[in-house]
């Protein structure tokens, strides 16, 4: 049951943020200003959300819910999405909101949110910056989605995967840009997408997509490990 509570420093002078909880995340949702820093580590794919049915874009982690495989000691060595990094924190009415009960507050290991002076130390800053980008980039990622809709380059992606110990795994729901659909495009179209910046976005996510095979490669590794 969430705890939400209004953050200031009085209140939650004592409060450490963990990073821990990332390694339950096996999906984040990223904004476009994220594609070109998330592209190098991670398969970036489109789904849709399951209250609303519109797309949103996201970084896969791992391949079963719960169980992120790219953390090394719990924590994510490259690029950490805005989306973990708010976790927790959520703006309402202009104020920045925890839920108390968020397991990145669990412990009472990790960073202060506050200085000794009642000052934002540098995890909240972080946070805080997760919580502008997240918020500034929401509208236009969902901008650029519908021109790729509206010129029908999003299909399904068929996520499958043979494991060494014979188990077979399916990830459904997922979605890509389709080049086929993409290089069929009248050259104007393509020329409105470059000039807008959306056919770099759209190349990003395509070349992300050979990071399913490492995650395939890691949950396969670990397997094998398992069995020692």
């Amino acid at each position: 049951m969430p705890d939400w509570q209004m953050l200031n420093g009085a209140d939650h002078a004592a409060l450490r943020l963990s990073r821990g909880a990332d390694g339950a995340r096996h999906f984040a949702q990223i904004v476009a200003d994220e594609f070109l820093q998330a592209m190098p580590y991670y398969p970036i794919l489109f789904t849709k959300h399951p209250d609303t049915g519109a797309f949103y874009a996201g970084v896969v982690m791992g391949l079963e819910p719960g169980r992120n495989l790219m953390t090394v000691d719990g924590r994510l060595p490259d690029y950490r999405p805005a989306d973990l990094g708010r976790q927790g924190f959520f703006i309402a009415e202009g104020q920045v909101v925890i839920d108390r009960e968020h397991a990145v507050f669990a412990t009472g290991e990790g960073q202060p949110l506050f200085e000794p002076t009642g000052e934002a130390a540098p995890a909240l800053k972080r946070v805080q910056h997760a919580l502008h980008v997240l918020d500034q980039g929401i509208a236009a990622t969902d901008a650029i989605i519908r021109r790729f809709l509206d010129h029908r380059l999003l299909e399904p992606i068929d996520v499958s995967m043979q494991f060494d110990d014979g188990r077979h795994l399916r990830l459904d729901g997922l979605y890509t840009i389709s080049l086929d659909a993409l290089h069929a495009l009248p050259d104007a179209a393509v020329l409105a997408l470059f000039r807008s910046g959306d056919l770099q976005l759209a190349y990003a996510q395509t070349a992300s997509i050979r990071h399913l095979r490492t995650l395939g490669r890691i949950h396969n590794g670990r397997l094998a490990a398992a069995a020692l």
